[in-house]
């Protein structure tokens, strides 16, 4: 059980066999002969395979019991089309499509799903960083990165966030032994913020109100999505010194506010 981690439910994984590759041949053999009980075999004796795939999604928050079951379709798929005189071994044909089982299953069972333009996107700007920093050994900043690929900066931190999992409103994000804080604690209720006429046109008022750099870097940090290392080295600044505009710029809106 240690060695693939993965826990279904009613299956001892230490009690699964694992077949040599004379049993496989063997079994193929009679499979293809008829034998369906051969059949059953190559599925038991294959399991374990399914599992050592499981493993890459165990950090994830899925059922792996329902994972379990359509991986061992795209097993069942492998056995029924899998052709011995191609001389190749079992797994190598079919890992691809126990993964794709597997796969098309998580994609249309997840609740929010992103647009296709959205992950190309979030992916070429992956890729770019990448090159970047290998090549300077340094991260891009988001205005080149925009200019690159010809998108508005605010676009970047949207399609990168795109890619992260979904969390739960329930989830606990804080805990000193006593009551626990959940995200849903900390969201707005945006139903009270949005009938807040005043506050909004108070808010509105004041950042016109405050200094052009102060409104500049809230922006950048919060509608762009910058860090303040990314201010920083964009405005030939310490990051100290973006942390210290931010927060006073932040401290400026809330008197204005009140």
């Amino acid at each position: 059980m240690a060695r693939y981690k993965v826990d279904i439910t009613g299956i001892n994984t230490n009690d699964l066999k694992v077949l040599t590759s004379k049993e496989m041949t063997e079994l193929f053999k009679r499979y293809q002969n008829g034998d369906k009980q051969a059949k059953e075999e190559l599925i038991n004796g294959n399991l374990k395979l399914v599992l050592s795939i499981l493993r890459s999604f165990n950090k994830g928050n899925y059922n792996m019991d329902d994972l379990f079951q359509v991986g061992v379709i795209g097993l069942i798929k492998a056995i029924d089309n899998f052709d011995l005189s191609y001389n190749l071994k079992l797994s190598t044909y079919a890992v691809p499509l126990i993964l794709g089982e597997i796969k098309r299953y998580i994609r249309d069972n997840t609740s929010l799903r992103v647009s296709r333009s959205i992950k190309d996107l979030a992916y070429s700007i992956i890729n770019f960083k990448e090159n970047y920093f290998n090549q300077y050994g340094k991260e891009p900043p988001n205005d080149l990165i925009a200019k690159e690929l010809n998108i508005p900066e605010y676009k970047i931190a949207n399609a990168i966030n795109a890619l992260k999992d979904p969390m739960s409103i329930y989830e606990p994000i804080y805990n000193d032994g006593g009551d626990t804080i959940y995200l849903m604690d900390q969201l707005a209720d945006k139903k009270e913020l949005n009938s807040d006429k005043d506050m909004l046109i108070s808010l509105n008022r004041a950042i016109n109100k405050i200094k052009a750099r102060e409104r500049e870097i809230l922006r950048e940090r919060y509608i762009i999505g910058k860090t303040q290392m990314e201010i920083a080295q964009a405005l030939n600044i310490s990051q100290a010194q973006v942390s210290r505009i931010e927060k006073n710029a932040i401290l400026s809106l809330k008197r204005m506010i009140k």
